[in-house]
């Protein structure tokens, strides 16, 4: 478990394939784009290519929010905030995309043109309704 995310947030982290919201920031204007993740080992594992690499490599600061509705009411949701931290290496890459594929049901090696992105953690919120 991580010193920054308790264990009820991790719980809800990685209860289920959800879609996440990241939050970066391009020419001081933020940008906000869903995505799959994984949570593993207390930081948020991403792999993302376009505009959202280009943010973070310009500037790593990011934030990411997921929430779990039922029939459009929320039932819980967890904010975070932190850095990413843009990983090149080929099997480290292939890795993340393998076991973020895997949580959301596709092939291995789809998305294999992504970029695996490491977010470490800074400080979470997280309730439950």
């Amino acid at each position: 478990m991580s010193d920054t995310v308790p264990p009820e947030a991790e719980a809800l982290l990685t209860s289920e394939p959800l879609i996440a919201h990241l939050a970066t920031c391009t020419e001081n204007n933020p940008h906000v784009a869903p995505l799959w993740y994984n949570y593993r080992d207390g930081h948020v594992e991403i792999v993302t290519t376009g505009q959202k690499l280009a943010n973070i490599r310009a500037n790593p600061r990011v934030a990411l929010s997921v929430q779990k509705d039922e029939d459009g009411h929320a039932q819980w949701g967890v904010s975070l905030r932190g850095t990413g931290t843009v990983i090149e290496d080929e099997d480290r890459i292939r890795a993340a995309t393998r076991r973020i594929n895997r949580r959301y049901g596709v092939e291995d090696d789809a998305w294999s043109e992504n970029v695996y992105v490491r977010i470490e953690i800074g400080s979470l919120d997280y309730w439950e309704y």
